[in-house]
């Protein structure tokens, strides 16, 4: 379920004169930077905890995985927690204020070897920080009142592409703090010291609560004020009491109120659909449904924007599943993959110096990083040539590119697998799991570029699409969801993990601590049938999804308020248009 609020701004003349001075691109330093520094000291301090829980620990392989995959997992899930905070009474910015400081009393824990309760108070933290860090980025961003000559339109696009280059920024410096954690944290923690090696990650997040609390008076803080789930279940109780009533073939007769909309649709109003209709029944009007005020009562009356605003969710809760296997598919990255780069010769050259095992997932964000940077830099300039298309292609089609190319990351994982296997056969050591198999631990180098590759596509193209197709006072929730995408995956991972070891126990067991005997090659080609099924779902989702429709408010040239419905058909929507995903 989602909570999430209205984010509401002051509108008064004192408010939009401090609003123009406020926001824009000169908050993205401090907040990238805050978010440098957060995502060190989170990276740096998960990265290398299947080491440090099997080496100093020594918990056994299975349980160890499974514990960091349901951490992580508890990590996705608590921003939706974050997200009602913020909506509701928090706001975003304290909100994450809020959660970082709990973050930062779960890494004091690790260090002082409270391992639980430093876990539980990370799961928590990071439910404050995920949901509203991209939105909280997003809203210094607002539109500003237009000049008379700029249409809706216009302002809609310009707006849409600054907001298709911030979420390619935000990815893209996330990868860079992830990759310096991986490189530097790692090695101390390895090399060095586990005490100091989450403690520099500790420092980190410090840093980061400082740098952001400076900027507090050049951002655009949007006030909350109240919680649109409560208006979901409005509407589907009134919707159910008047389930025996009949839908009027005129969507014109269902109830609107511009006015009741005015806090909740200041980007426009969600115009009418002609799926989902039992929901168009809380549209209808009865007797009772106005109070003696004259307001409606919205348990038993609902306007036709707070229907859609419901139908918009339903609608996108399909594509938003398919990220979920990626999630699923992805976790062994920082589980068994380091467990087999740990088998493996990890020597850089001739000299001492070994690679650590969980250092090499730097290849992945780095092939993440250089993708992005080719991405925005190359690939939309000329993919803009072919398709008219401001963005280059929807966000639809790079949903479905990363989709594709996580099937050859998984299929890379389980031949190299295969051949590490074989190595240790030849030479002898299915028996001797401590011992290091003769064969580069750089085999494992494609699997990890690839998926970063995969994930450039794929998570900005999943972020784009549900910011772009929540209604805009669901937004928070709508993050919130990417990150609950992960965190239901996590627990599959473990799911799939638990069920695996089940079903090949006592004939060849899969997974197991000496993974030269056990059968990791087949649980990735398991993983892979998986995901190529995932794609598939994912076409069929997008074949029958509709775009939100949305009515644009514009200012005539004689300055009155004209409303403008844009209610383009799906396949125009999904394939074409303004907007970050090719809608005006």
């Amino acid at each position: 379920m989602i909570g999430t609020t209205t984010a509401t701004m002051d509108r008064n003349a004192d408010g939009e004169q401090g609003r123009r001075k406020k926001g824009g691109f000169r908050t993205m330093p401090l907040i990238l930077a805050s978010e440098v520094c957060d995502r060190f000291a989170t990276a740096g301090f998960n990265a290398n905890l299947i080491t440090y829980l099997t080496q100093q620990l020594h918990l056994p392989m299975v349980e160890a995985s499974n514990l960091l995959t349901n951490f992580s997992g508890t990590s996705a899930f608590t921003p939706i927690l974050g997200a009602f905070a913020a909506d509701s009474f928090a706001g975003r910015f304290w909100t994450i204020i809020a959660g970082s400081v709990v973050y930062q009393i779960g890494m004091i824990g690790v260090v002082l070897a409270l391992l639980y309760l430093s876990l539980l108070c990370t799961s928590l933290g990071s439910g404050g920080i995920r949901p509203c860090v991209v939105a909280f980025g997003a809203d210094q961003f607002e539109q500003q009142k237009q000049q008379q000559d700029s249409s809706a339109a216009e302002a809609a696009k310009a707006e849409a592409e600054r907001k298709r280059r911030y979420f390619n920024l935000y990815f893209f410096t996330m990868g860079f703090a992830v990759l310096l954690a991986l490189t530097v944290v790692v090695y101390i923690q390895e090399n060095v010291g586990w005490g100091w090696g989450f403690g520099i990650p500790a420092i980190g997040m410090f840093i980061s609560i400082v740098v952001f609390l400076v900027g507090y008076p050049l951002y655009v803080l949007l006030r909350p004020g109240g919680s649109p789930f409560t208006r979901l279940v409005q509407v589907v109780a009134a919707a159910f009491k008047k389930r025996h009533a009949a839908v009027p073939e005129d969507p014109g007769l269902l109830y609107k109120d511009k006015e009741l909309d005015a806090l909740i649709s200041t980007n426009g109003r969600l115009l009418h659909t002609n799926q989902l209709t039992f929901f168009d029944r809380a549209a209808i009007v009865t007797p009772g449904d106005i109070t003696p005020s004259g307001q409606p009562d919205p348990w038993r009356l609902s306007t036709v924007h707070r229907v859609e605003e419901l139908k918009s969710i339903v609608r996108l809760l399909p594509i938003w599943s398919a990220g979920i296997m990626l999630a699923t598919a992805g976790s062994h990255n920082y589980t068994f993959t380091i467990m087999q780069a740990r088998t493996m010769d990890r020597h850089l050259g001739p000299g001492h110096f070994q690679i650590p095992p969980a250092t090499l997932t730097i290849f992945s964000t780095a092939a993440m990083l250089v993708t992005l940077a080719f991405y925005d830099r190359v690939f939309v300039p000329l993919a803009r040539r072919v398709t008219g298309l401001p963005s280059g292609i929807t966000y639809f089609q790079r949903m479905g590119i990363g989709l594709a190319i996580s099937v050859l990351s998984v299929a890379s994982a389980a031949l190299v697998e295969t051949k590490r296997r074989d190595a240790a056969a030849r030479h002898g050591l299915l028996d001797s799991p401590a011992a290091v198999v003769p064969i580069s631990v750089f085999w494992l180098v494609p699997q990890f570029a690839v998926h970063g590759v995969g994930d450039a596509f794929s998570s900005v193209g999943h972020m784009e699409f549900l910011y772009d197709q929540a209604p805009e006072s669901m937004r928070s929730s709508a993050v919130a969801l990417f990150w609950l995408a992960g965190s239901i995956g996590s627990y599959m991972g473990t799911v799939l993990v638990t069920a695996v070891q089940r079903a090949t126990r006592g004939r060849g067991e899969w997974l197991q601590d000496n993974i030269n005997r056990g059968r990791l090659d087949k649980y990735y080609w398991l993983v892979t049938c998986l995901v190529v099924l995932n794609f598939g779902y994912y076409l069929v989702c997008f074949y029958f999804y509709t775009m939100k429709p949305l009515e644009v408010a514009d200012d005539d040239n004689g300055g009155g308020d004209h409303d403008k419905e844009f209610e383009l058909s799906s396949s125009l929507q999904k394939n074409g248009g303004g907007g970050t995903g090719g809608m005006v």
